[in-house]
């Protein structure tokens, strides 16, 4: 597993998160884990 920080823009605003990701893993697939994040916050 590797950290990586994105990011993503979210509703007119640029937030970066932090993402944990197998080495493997597609970079469209650490890019959808990190918009989850940011949008969690919200929601929550």
């Amino acid at each position: 597993m590797v950290q990586v920080t994105v990011k993503i823009d979210y509703l007119g605003k640029s937030y970066q998160t932090n993402v944990l990701a197998k080495r493997e893993e597609e970079e469209e697939e650490i890019f959808r884990k990190a918009l989850e994040q940011v949008e969690k916050q919200w929601t929550d």
